[in-house]
């Protein structure tokens, strides 16, 4: 028999061993399986980027998905397209465990704005993790890729803050913007302390016309007013507080007259002219009537119509007819007076 050298057969085992590593990975990913979708592809820097996330456990037996020690059960991974990996802003986070039943899908939205410093223009490669004790590994989502570009600005202005201090955040810079979109263009509002760093929000405010300039007015305590054209003769009102939180939001209809912002004297903003409508309400379906449910129509009324001028013969034998007592009197048809 020949024999096989003992440097062989300690190669043969490693191979082995490497081999076994990279498949035990893919047998595990078909235990849990995680699924990420991302609404969007372009985003405004510091807006809110949506994540939602899929886990089905496909394992055949009920799983515990909680923390182990560092291991945190429920996380992304947020790179550049250049490999240089975001790190969250609290490495420390936790998260409650959840028990996932056999076939069972459990679904999360996350606000990645809030979790990674994604500020920087540019395009980043994201993927969901799961990480499961009781199956020894981490299960992953296939990549999205997403950007994040500025949009164009149409307005600034930097005002205070009422009732505080000055030094102390008394200071808010309030920022226009539009997004150009191949289909649309999206109009945005920031809010930022620029001396802190702090960004209160990046709202979307929704569809604008491009030829036409939204209308921004401050009130009294310089809460924002902001009335965009969003469709041909359909407008959009919004009022944001200096904190970033939206106080109202009013879909207008103007068929004939373009609304305005208007500042009284005591220094609030109104909307004058639209209609107030909800756009989310669906609309009442047409309804086909029967031939039997058609109303009758009315009868055609026969034109007036001009004798011809000629000279009937003369009828002896017919004696005039006499108005019978009781009837109308006849009455004489004028022209229509002409106006100029």
């Amino acid at each position: 028999m020949t024999s096989i050298p003992r440097h062989a057969s300690i190669r043969f085992l490693l191979l082995c061993c490497a081999m076994g590593a990279l498949l035990l990975p893919a047998v595990g990913r078909a235990q849990i399986l995680v699924d990420l979708s991302i609404k969007r592809v372009l985003y405004v820097a510091y807006e809110p980027l949506l994540a939602t996330v899929r886990i089905t456990n496909l394992s055949g037996n009920p799983l515990l998905l909680a923390d182990v020690e560092s291991k945190k059960w429920f996380g992304f991974q947020i790179e550049t397209l250049d490999g240089r990996p975001i790190p969250p802003r609290d490495p420390n986070y936790e998260i409650e465990p959840v028990k996932v039943s056999p076939g069972e899908s459990i679904t999360r939205t996350v606000n990645l704005t809030q979790l990674y410093p994604l500020g920087d223009f540019g395009s980043y490669r994201i993927r969901s993790t799961v990480y499961a004790a009781e199956l020894g590994g981490y299960f992953s989502s296939p990549p999205l890729t997403v950007e994040i570009t500025e949009g164009r600005l149409i307005w600034q202005q930097t005002v205070g803050v009422p009732g505080q201090m000055e030094g102390m955040g008394s200071s808010r810079t309030i920022s226009l913007l539009s997004h150009r979109l191949p289909e649309r263009t999206d109009l945005y509002l920031r809010i930022e302390d620029k001396s802190s760093g702090i960004v209160y929000c990046t709202h979307r405010l929704g569809d604008f016309l491009s030829y036409g300039k939204p209308e921004i007015m401050l009130d009294s305590v310089n809460t924002i007013h902001v009335l965009q054209n969003s469709q041909p003769r359909l407008f959009v009102y919004s009022k944001i507080g200096l904190d970033g939180k939206i106080l109202d939001r009013v879909s207008l209809n103007a068929p004939k007259e373009k609304p305005q912002l208007q500042r009284s004297n005591d220094g609030t903003v109104v909307v004058r002219g639209g209609f107030p409508f909800d756009p989310r309400a669906t609309p009442t379906p047409g309804i086909i009537q029967k031939l039997s449910d058609r109303p009758v129509p009315l009868p055609t009324p026969t034109p007036f119509s001009t004798p011809k001028s000629k000279e009937s013969p003369p009828q002896k034998d017919k004696p005039a007819t006499a108005i019978k007592q009781g009837s109308p009197a006849p009455r004489s048809i004028s022209s229509p007076a002409q106006t100029d």
